[in-house]
């Protein structure tokens, strides 16, 4: 195990000749402007170059010990001078070529962050709209994977009602201790990799809202946890109400009448078994 160990050429089974021993990966950081269009850093790939002078992302031939998102931001900060503590990773999408992977770590950026060219593997770094993307000529790869890459790049907030989940969960005797109970379904969906239509590994802004006994639930490494002043239900809604507009929202609840008042705000609701059925149960 060592640094650059990844380096060199090796074919997938599709019979395709790609850079990086044990697979690859690359940035896709988003940033959305104050009118919500979505603005992604594209890298215009040196001449001398494998695919030189397309457009592509910032990234390179994954080390032994590294997984993808560390593979992103270190390519990222060689490539292009991007500071990965500005960044908010939102997830990984895998592009399997057969014993061969190429994985885009798409990371939220609360600005256009300043990108230089920090070494000899670009011509051009640039934040481009979503919709002029496809205009240029792209990676062969790359514009293999934009359309679903295009689809996933909004954040996204995962509102857990935890009272309600608690109920479904129903540990044994979970209504004498519900802060207990409470604490132990978060710790447990804080170490969860959840499922996702896309991405293959998923990590949206998480936030539970308690209630009542609960209230008293500590941080959570990985979770916002918001204690109700009153009703849970009220606090749901106003968590739903602060989103982006661009932002999506997925609110996890049985209760109707919650699932009537979010969808009028748009977010999505989907019922405790999901969440369940992720942790076993």
């Amino acid at each position: 195990m060592a640094d650059r160990d990844g380096d060199g050429w090796t074919e997938c089974g599709r019979g395709h000749r790609h850079w990086g021993l044990h697979g690859a990966s690359g940035l896709l950081a988003v940033h959305h402007d104050d009118t919500g269009v979505p603005h992604v850093l594209m890298q215009k790939r040196s001449a001398w170059s494998h695919h030189g002078g397309t457009w592509g992302l910032p990234g390179g031939a994954r080390d032994s010990h590294e997984d993808a998102v560390a593979t992103a931001l270190r390519e990222a900060r060689e490539e292009a001078a991007l500071a990965g503590d500005r960044l908010r990773v939102q997830g990984v999408y895998r592009d399997d070529h057969g014993g061969w992977a190429f994985e885009t770590v798409i990371a939220e950026s609360a600005e256009r962050l300043a990108a230089v060219c920090a070494n000899g593997e670009s011509d051009e770094l640039r934040w481009l709209p979503l919709g002029e993307v496809a205009a240029r000529t792209l990676h062969p790869g790359f514009a293999e994977t934009w359309g679903a890459l295009s689809g996933a790049i909004s954040p996204e907030t995962l509102v857990l009602d935890v009272a309600n989940i608690v109920g479904a969960r129903a540990e044994r005797g979970w209504w004498r201790d519900r802060l207990g109970a409470a604490t132990r379904l978060l710790e447990a969906v804080s170490g969860l990799r959840l499922a996702h239509p896309v991405l293959a590994q998923w990590y949206p802004r998480m936030v539970a809202v308690v209630e009542g006994a609960a209230r008293g639930t500590p941080h959570i490494p990985g979770v916002q946890v918001v204690a109700a002043a009153g009703s849970g239900d009220d606090a749901i809604v106003d968590v739903v109400r602060r989103a982006k507009p661009w932002e999506r929202v997925l609110v996890v609840t049985a209760d109707r009448e919650l699932k009537e008042r979010v969808a009028a705000l748009g977010a999505d609701t989907t019922g405790p078994t999901w969440l369940l059925s992720q942790l076993g149960g």
